[in-house]
């Protein structure tokens, strides 16, 4: 655990991009050849997990998965390219973001395939929100990712206060 008014180092975005790829095989997909979403919606958390490397936290808790946007399908003999990179950092959570390209090694043709952005907190060993290191922001597109999760993470954090407005009062929501 951090104590109040210690100064911990930055987490560069560079320090923490991950590429991982991964043949799709028979046992991946469907009879006719289309990879199922959970087979990568899996490796995306696998992806998110090695880009959270290197950040003190004892333990990091998935929060949520925003926006898992599948854009074309996935085939079996794809090859798959999964693209971490630390978008934001909170004081006790981050925000990666995770492009999945898929190519062909047939014909060479690369796909944008699908994007996710995941939360997740760290946990110390009592199981509360553990402090974590600031993001440190070296470029222009760094910074524009980092302001586009602010948001989703403010839309978020105004959704679940609703969802427990509703909760408390039913006749209050529409």
């Amino acid at each position: 655990m951090i104590k109040k008014g210690t100064v911990m180092n930055g987490k560069r975005v560079a320090d923490s991009s991950v590429v991982m790829a991964q043949m799709m095989i028979p046992q991946d997909a469907n009879p006719a050849g289309n990879v199922h979403g959970g087979v990568v919606v899996k490796i995306i958390d696998e992806a998110a997990g090695w880009s959270r490397r290197g950040t003190p936290g004892a333990t990091w808790s998935p929060a949520s998965i925003d926006r898992m946007d599948f854009h074309q399908p996935v085939f079996v003999g794809d090859l798959l390219f999964f693209r971490a990179t630390l978008n934001f950092a909170g004081r006790t959570s981050m925000e990666i973001g995770v492009r999945v390209e898929a190519e062909n090694l047939m014909t060479g043709e690369v796909r944008h395939v699908a994007s996710a952005y995941l939360t997740y907190v760290a946990i110390d060993r009592s199981g509360r929100p553990n402090e974590i290191p600031p993001l440190v922001l070296e470029s222009e597109d760094e910074r524009r990712l980092s302001r586009e999760a602010r948001a989703r993470r403010e839309m978020r954090l105004a959704e679940r206060t609703k969802e427990a407005g509703c909760q408390k009062d039913p006749k209050t929501c529409s």
